[in-house]
């Protein structure tokens, strides 16, 4: 069978060319319903798109932006919890790192981080996070998918079901470096979602940061053809088949793939960049993972995430968490600075934070154990309030005791900020009709503009 024959087959099964639709410059003919186009909001959004920056591991709170001078008062003091995961008998350690007041609204944050430091005044400080288990995988799983249990989709998965994406030629949700064990591809998968929602895994190393995004083979005329000689009989299967979730999203993402050729490598490219703006970021992997996140949300990706190992701190707390902040302080500084300065950070989103946070007190000797009853997240920019803090956990920085946070709360915040309602945001699968925070979830308004 031809393609001219396979073509008037289907045109006359009624299912039409949706899917050859995409000419060499990626224009849509007329009858294309794309998956990925740019959806209404549920109401008028504070953000349009969110960085997360996910510091995988659990980084400590009492180190970094939870100030405790009591726990600096007490150190080497044995302490008993009588409840909670931590119950016992345990010696506090005070934090071996200075803290210092920054900015107008006086946040307290540790010396670790100069460069963060600086934008004080544009950081929403929640300090009462709190997850259901503080082991990683979990922990990990709950952060992204809002179920440590069962496989849910991602919450990247869900904003680009609901929102879509403005820029069709780029993947709508870009996962950069993310961890391939804690739950691995199920952290920006989709799920039972339709797979074209899933996230784009890329490298964030010196090779390429998609494998196979070129054709060195064939012009692009002839790709065209032959992505269209494949679709038409995917197409016929789809056709004969009627429903198969799979296949629609094999023919979305070569559709995709196809587009991407031309888009990725333009926006990939650093070279592009300033020198002013390439030594703002550093010479680091994580800096020019964050400089990627600003291209690729500048060129119209509704989510990128960025991840970075490791801040399990059981041991040589000092030199360890030295060594991770001084990897991403300087370039998460420059990100807020280089949004900010093109006028983008007040409506993207950024989120730093990890899976947990960790205890207050020592675990041998120079470390600190995994905490999720008590935790800092921090915001900045799409609509939420700077300099200031949210919540507080105790006098030793063990449990949140003031406001405190779930993680659906959390869920249920971001998708507000971006203009979804998180009871309205579902899908219909196995009967029932399934949301990112369950059954849960309350819009912590008070963090808003």
């Amino acid at each position: 069978m031809n393609i001219l024959t396979r073509r008037q087959m289907l045109q006359t099964t009624g299912l039409g060319l949706g899917y050859v639709a995409f000419s060499q410059m990626g224009a849509v003919q007329a009858g294309y319903d794309n998956p990925l186009a740019a959806k209404a909001p549920h109401f008028t959004p504070r953000a349009k798109r969110m960085i997360v920056l996910t510091m995988r591991g659990g980084p400590s709170h009492v180190d970094t932006f939870d100030y405790k001078p009591k726990l600096t008062a007490d150190d080497g003091k044995s302490i008993t919890t009588p409840e909670g995961e931590y119950r016992g008998e345990r010696k506090l350690m005070a934090s071996p790192f200075r803290f210092q007041q920054h900015g107008k609204s006086g946040l307290w944050i540790s010396e670790l981080f100069p460069h963060v430091a600086r934008h004080a005044d544009d950081l929403c400080m929640i300090h009462s996070m709190q997850t259901a288990i503080p082991n990683h995988p979990q922990a990990f799983l709950m952060m992204h998918t809002g179920e440590f249990r069962l496989t849910r989709p991602s919450m990247g998965s869900w904003l680009l079901y609901g929102l879509g994406t403005e820029n069709q030629n780029l993947p709508g949700f870009v996962s950069i470096n993310p961890p391939a064990d804690l739950g691995g591809p199920q952290n920006y998968g989709s799920a039972f979602l339709p797979a074209i929602y899933q996230g784009t895994r890329i490298t964030g190393g010196k090779g390429p940061p998609i494998e196979n995004i070129s054709n060195n083979h064939l012009p692009l005329d002839l790709q065209r053809r032959l992505v269209d000689e494949v679709q038409l009989m995917n197409q016929d299967l789809l056709r004969r088949r009627q429903v198969n979730l799979e296949l629609e999203g094999v023919i979305e993402s070569m559709e995709l793939s196809f587009r991407m050729q031309g888009a990725v490598p333009e926006v990939m490219d650093l070279t592009q960049e300033s020198r002013q703006t390439l030594a703002m970021y550093g010479s680091g992997a994580f800096g020019r993972q964050c400089l990627m996140a600003r291209r690729l949300v500048e060129a119209g990706v509704r989510v990128v995430e960025i991840a970075h190992a490791t801040w399990d701190q059981h041991q040589n707390l000092k030199e360890n968490l030295s060594r991770n902040c001084k990897d991403v302080d300087q370039p998460i500084g420059a990100l807020l600075t280089d949004l900010k300065q093109r006028g983008m950070l007040n409506d993207t989103l950024v989120v730093w934070g990890g899976e947990f946070g960790r205890t207050p007190h020592a675990e041998r000797g120079n470390g600190r154990d995994h905490n999720g009853t008590g935790f800092t997240l921090w915001l900045a920019g799409g609509g939420v309030k700077g300099g200031l803090r949210y919540g507080a956990t105790d006098e030793h920085g063990i449990h949140a005791v003031e406001r405190n946070v779930q993680v659906h709360d959390l869920h249920a915040t971001i998708l507000h900020l971006m203009g979804l309602d998180h009871t309205r945001l579902t899908h219909r699968y196995g009967g029932r009709d399934f949301r990112l925070t369950d059954v849960h979830g309350n819009v912590v308004t008070d963090i808003m503009t």
